[in-house]
């Protein structure tokens, strides 16, 4: 066997090497997946592109394959948020945030976070509904359970979507706290231009 021959195997072999390794590496992520997951994340995509009924079913499909998917749940969420339909967003929310009470354990810290992502999007539907005080329990609810996970967004969403200083969960709060001392009359609870750039947690 010449030099050449040897180094040309010797390739082969790493070649064939990484392949296996790539291979088995993307079939144990696909074939460990929660029964659900591909489905939400295909709905997540299509919320983003805008096209609800097709995430809808999706998520759907996701809920047929995992009862209580918590991904799916927040996704049909988002989608009745985004629609306007607030009654179903708050039933789908207050469904989530019951269920992971029920069943979330102390090291779950990914369920911390949908726990706390629900009850931030629940207080911007009451927000946006003029439930002010179920608004700012849910904000303050959502900073208890995990503050990290609904802290005001970072550089990059801040340059990709030019809001150089955006709402947060923590901000509108402390801004509800402060006009709800006030006298009726006296209270400016909503600031359009703001408010609508509070921001919705995804799944």
């Amino acid at each position: 066997m010449t030099a050449a021959v040897l180094r040309r195997f010797i390739l082969l072999m790493i070649v064939l090497i990484v392949v296996v390794v790539m291979g088995t590496q993307a079939y144990e992520s696909f074939t460990s997946r929660v029964p659900g997951d591909l489905e939400t994340e295909l709905g997540v995509q299509r919320f983003e592109d805008g096209q609800h009924q097709i995430a809808l079913d999706y998520f759907a499909k996701a809920l047929a394959e995992q009862p209580d998917h918590r991904g799916a749940l927040m996704g049909r969420a988002l989608v009745f948020i985004q629609t306007e339909r607030y009654d179903d967003a708050i039933a789908e929310l207050t469904y989530l945030i019951d269920y992971l009470n029920r069943t979330l354990t102390s090291d779950d810290t990914t369920g911390k976070g949908v726990l706390a992502a629900a009850f931030a999007n629940r207080g911007i539907v009451n927000d946006r509904s003029g439930h002010y005080k179920k608004a700012f329990a849910d904000y303050v609810s959502a900073l208890k359970t995990d503050e990290g996970a609904v802290d005001e967004p970072g550089m990059i969403h801040k340059v990709l979507y030019g809001i150089p200083n955006p709402s947060s969960v923590r901000k509108r709060a402390a801004y509800l706290q402060q006009q709800l001392k006030l006298s009726p009359e006296n209270r400016l609870m909503r600031v359009p231009e703001i408010d609508d750039e509070q921001r919705m947690r995804k799944p």
